[in-house]
C-alpha cells in the first residue's frame, strides 16, 4: 500500500521540479523569492520557464517593491494583466484573455475593490456579462446573456446605466409606467423564467421547472411582498406575504398546500405578532385554529380543534410561550364526532386541573370530581343507576 501512494506523491514531486522559472530584470539575473537580489531595483521582471523558454509572467518592480504591471502567459500566450497598488491590491484596468488573444474580460478596480463599468464576453466573442458599480463597490445595475445574446438575469439601475451594450432603457421599463415583462434563459437557451419591471423597479418575477411549470413566483407592490412556491407539475405548495414595517417588513401570512393542490396550513401575524394558525383535512374542512392574543398582560392561546365531518373536537385555553401552547388555563372541552359535548376540566391560572366532568351521550353528567394538588380526587356528583 505504501509503494502504491509514493508513486504518485513523486511523479507530482517530479513535474514540481520541472516547472522551473529563471527570471531577470533589466538584463540581470533576479530571483523573486529573494529579496536581496530585487532589493533598490526598479523595472520589468521577466520569467521564462527553464525547458520551453516561453514567458510565463512578467511583474513590475518600483525601488524593490512589486508595485505595477503584471502579467501571465499560458503557453507563451498573455492570459491575464492588471496592476497592482503600493497596498498590495488591484489597481486600475485589469484583464483576461482567450487563448485566440480575443478580450476574456475587462473590469477596473479600486484598492482591490470593482468599480466603475465591468464586461465580460464568451469565447465566440458575444457579450456575456456587462456590469456597473459604484465608488463604494455596490453593485448599480447588470446584464447577463447566453451565446446566444439571450438574457439570462439582469439588474435595473434607477436610471439606465449599461450604454449600447444592453438595453436596459427596454428590458427594466424605464420612461414608461407599463409593466415591462422578459423572458430569461439559460445557457443551453432553454426558457428559465421571466421578470417584471415598472420604471426600473421589479414587480414580479417568476422561475421555470424545465418543464416549463412554475416553480418559484415573486411580486412586490404598494409596500406588499409575495412569494410562491409550486411542485414540478404546477401545484402550488406554499405562498407568504410580508407588509412593509417601521423601514423594514413583517411576514403576514404564510399558506401550506397538500401536492393535491388542497390547503393544509394557514398563519397569519398581526404586525409582528403570531395572530392565528389553522390547520386543515385533505377534505377540505377546518382541523384545528388557534387564536392567540393577550389577556392581564399574559400571552394566551384559544384552541379550537375539529373532526374531519366539521364537528367540534376540543376547545379550550392555553398559556403561549414563543408561539407554542404552554399549560391549559380555564376550561377545556372535548365532543364527541356529533358535535356532543363528553368531558370538561377546569384548570386555575398556573395551570393545574381543578375540576373533571364526563357526560354521556344524552348529556348527562356521569362524573365530576374536584382534583386535589396531590392528585385526589372527591366527587362533586356520585352518578344513579
Amino acid at each position: 500500500m505504501r509503494h502504491r501512494i509514493a508513486v504518485p506523491i513523486l511523479l507530482a514531486l517530479a513535474q514540481a521540479a520541472v516547472a522551473v522559472q529563471d527570471c531577470e530584470l533589466n538584463g540581470q539575473s533576479v530571483n523573486p523569492a529573494n529579496g536581496y537580489t530585487t532589493q533598490g531595483k526598479t523595472g520589468l521582471m521577466r520569467c521564462r520557464d527553464r525547458d520551453s523558454g516561453q514567458v510565463v509572467r512578467e511583474e513590475e518592480l518600483r525601488g524593490g517593491e512589486f508595485v505595477g504591471l503584471i502579467r501571465y502567459y499560458r503557453d507563451g500566450r498573455l492570459e491575464k494583466e492588471y496592476n497592482r497598488n503600493e497596498q498590495g491590491n488591484r489597481e486600475g484596468r485589469a484583464r483576461e484573455f482567450y487563448a485566440d488573444g480575443r478580450v476574456a474580460r475587462d473590469e477596473t478596480y479600486r484598492n482591490g475593490n470593482l468599480v466603475g463599468t465591468g464586461r465580460s464576453w464568451h469565447a465566440n466573442g458575444a457579450l456575456k456579462r456587462i456590469g456597473v458599480r459604484g465608488d463604494d463597490g455596490r453593485e448599480l445595475a447588470f446584464a447577463e446573456f447566453n451565446e446566444r445574446g439571450q438574457l439570462k438575469d439582469f439588474l435595473c439601475g434607477e436610471r439606465p446605466l449599461l450604454g449600447k451594450d444592453a438595453d436596459d432603457t427596454a428590458f427594466c421599463g424605464h420612461g414608461s409606467r407599463q409593466p415591462v415583462t422578459r423572458d430569461l434563459y439559460s445557457d443551453k437557451g432553454i426558457l428559465r423564467g421571466r421578470v417584471t419591471h415598472v420604471l426600473g423597479e421589479r414587480v414580479a418575477s417568476e422561475q421555470l421547472w424545465d418543464n416549463g411549470k412554475p416553480q418559484e413566483q415573486q411580486e412586490v407592490g404598494k409596500g406588499v411582498w409575495v412569494d410562491r412556491s409550486f411542485s414540478r407539475e404546477g401545484v402550488k405548495l406554499r405562498e407568504t406575504r410580508w407588509v412593509a414595517i417601521d423601514g423594514g417588513r413583517a411576514k403576514q401570512l404564510e399558506q401550506e398546500y397538500h401536492d393535491g393542490g388542497s390547503l393544509v396550513r394557514e398563519r397569519r401575524w398581526a404586525g409582528e405578532e403570531l395572530a392565528s394558525e389553522k390547520t386543515f383535512f385533505l377534505n377540505g374542512q377546518l382541523k384545528t385554529d388557534l387564536r392567540y392574543s393577550k389577556r392581564d398582560g399574559r400571552s394566551i392561546c384559544e384552541v379550537s380543534e375539529f373532526h374531519d365531518n366539521g364537528k367540534p373536537l376540543r376547545q379550550g385555553l392555553f398559556l403561549a410561550r414563543r408561539d407554542s401552547l404552554d399549560k391549559p388555563i380555564g376550561s377545556q372541552k372535548t365532543f364527541d364526532s356529533a358535535g356532543r359535548l363528553r368531558t370538561e376540566r377546569e384548570y386555575d391560572a398556573s395551570g393545574r386541573l381543578t375540576r373533571e366532568r364526563e357526560l354521556d351521550e344524552a348529556g348527562r353528567v356521569i362524573r365530576d370530581d374536584a382534583v386535589f394538588e396531590d392528585g385526589s380526587r372527591k366527587a362533586f356528583v356520585v352518578p344513579s343507576h
